[in-house]
């Protein structure tokens, strides 16, 4: 049996704009989510970022934070995905 992690897993996609890894780490700020690790690029227009951030220390549950994500990506116009790693993990199993 797999141990539960605070960890989870970002994914933010969408077409690039001015703004949208200050507007999702804001974010997380503020709601005292860790960004461990971060990887972004650019390619052809289209902006894809994958962050691991630890939640232990969040001021909201994951099920709300997860929520409120999806919403500011709908409002700047990317899909942004929060999942936790052991469900990221089983997946994205082969």
């Amino acid at each position: 049996m797999e141990k539960k992690t605070d960890r989870v897993i970002i994914t933010v996609v969408g077409k690039d704009t001015v703004g949208i890894i200050a507007k999702v780490c804001t974010y997380l700020a503020n709601n005292r989510i860790n960004v461990l690790d971060i990887s972004q690029t650019i390619v052809q227009g289209f902006f894809n970022m994958m962050m691991i951030a630890d939640i232990a220390d969040s001021s909201k549950p994951f099920d709300e934070c997860s929520r409120e994500l999806t919403q500011i990506g709908e409002e700047i116009g990317v899909s942004i995905k929060c999942q936790r790693e052991e469900i990221f993990n089983k997946m994205h199993r082969i």
